[in-house]
């Protein structure tokens, strides 16, 4: 399914806490317009056997239990995330508060307790119907055993929640993710830019609509409106990229017209980068965790090198950039390149780690692996990579045997 501007919204909606939890009471409130219906259907002596005290204790206990692990569980999360955060990276805490599992039981244990304080509301006030317990007992049973399901999951998943090797299978799992999509669809559907495109003179500039990082260009709808105009559009900032209210993140060859109202709406910008397009934003992620791990304060040269295996196995395993025709020929976009991407893996962790031999060791064997990747550019890439390595090790290791050893092996 293609992801338009319209399933974005939805998507990050669902993945909010605060909208899963609201269902739980929007479906208290909902069985006092479903009970009425429900309840012709039931054997009459089901209704004569269960009447609403027999329902209230149940939903008494579920609501005082459900309060006290929602507080417990939110209290486990925020203390596991901002651990992520201190050893790892900040970046990594955004991206914790995506997780689904702990969404998901958090919603379940947050939404049953607001259903059985709503529905004990409901009871109080009289809106349920006597002969409707049975009903929301159902429900209830329904809603218990949804609990036990979120109490063995959320077990499981407090094992690993918040430790490094959780964080990193996160992010490599969302920066593979975003990189396969790139390679599937270079330019998103349009047609790829050259790193310098040549602008004609009549080129129309589109102003960003307020500062931020590009997080979703909308190319579907960029096309539809461009069709109708008949018109082509260069888009010179890619997903990503910073830009600040104003300046140019597109240009319109033709078609321009006198509102570009339709055009900006394309382009979703916020305060932070988002990996839905960013397709680089995982890599820089994965290398902000190596350094982090290799300041004076941690000296976790394991983990530094985990990230590089990490970083070898994506940057080789995604294959080459899909040479499928465009679907959207009006728009053009930058496309990632193999050299940003091997920049934004080991750049600044061959600066952090330039005074360990064992990282650089590491680091230098990596890059010579990515010398046999499909993807055009890595391998010029990779040996560039390799030089800029030794230069640093030229300067940081002060024993020759491992100065000597490293300019050997490169």
């Amino acid at each position: 399914m293609r992801l338009s501007k319209t399933l974005l919204l939805v998507k990050r909606v669902a993945r909010n806490l605060a909208a899963r939890v609201v269902f739980g009471a929007v479906l208290a409130l909902a069985m006092a317009f479903l009970s009425p219906l429900i309840e012709p259907l039931l054997p009459s002596r089901w209704t004569e056997q269960v009447k609403p005290d027999a329902v209230i204790p149940i939903l008494t206990i579920l609501a005082t239990t459900m309060l006290t692990v929602t507080t417990f569980s939110l209290s486990v999360m925020v203390q596991a995330f901002q651990t992520a955060a201190s050893q790892a990276t900040p970046r990594a805490y955004r991206l914790h508060l995506e997780d689904t599992t702990t969404q998901t039981v958090l919603a379940t244990f947050t939404g049953a307790f607001l259903y059985a304080l709503t529905a004990l509301v409901m009871f109080r006030a009289d809106l349920y119907a006597p002969d409707t317990a049975i009903v929301i007992l159902g429900v209830t049973v329904l809603v218990i055993g949804a609990i036990v399901l979120a109490i063995l999951r959320w077990i499981e998943h407090l094992s690993r929640l918040g430790s490094m090797d959780d964080t990193l299978a996160m992010v490599e799992r969302q920066a593979r993710e975003a990189l396969e999509r790139a390679m599937q669809q270079p330019a998103f559907g349009g047609v790829p830019l050259d790193a310098d495109p040549e602008l004609p003179e009549s080129a129309v500039p589109v102003p960003a609509p307020s500062g931020g990082y590009i997080q979703f260009v909308d190319v579907e709808a960029l096309h539809g409106i461009l069709a109708e105009r008949g018109g082509h559009i260069t888009v010179t900032s890619a997903p990503g990229q910073h830009v600040v209210k104003g300046a140019p993140v597109a240009w319109l060859i033709e078609g321009a017209g006198e509102d570009l109202d339709q055009i900006t709406d394309c382009f979703t910008i916020g305060s932070i980068r988002t990996p839905e397009q960013d397709s680089r934003f995982g890599i820089v992620v994965l290398s902000e965790v190596a350094a982090r791990a290799l300041s004076p304060g941690i000296n976790d040269p394991g983990t530094a090198i985990d990230v590089i295996h990490r970083l070898t196995r994506l940057l080789h395993e995604i294959g080459a950039p899909s040479g499928s025709p465009p679907e959207f020929p009006r728009v053009e976009l930058p496309t990632v390149r193999a050299a940003d991407v091997v920049e934004d893996g080991f750049a600044s962790l061959i600066r952090a780690g330039a005074g360990h031999p064992e990282v650089i060791g590491a680091a230098v064997e990596a890059l010579r692996t990515l010398e046999g990747a499909d993807w055009p550019g890595m391998a010029q890439a990779a040996r560039r990579m390799q030089g800029y390595a030794l230069r640093h090790v030229k300067d940081a290791l002060s024993v020759t045997d491992d100065r000597d050893g490293l300019a050997h092996e490169i």
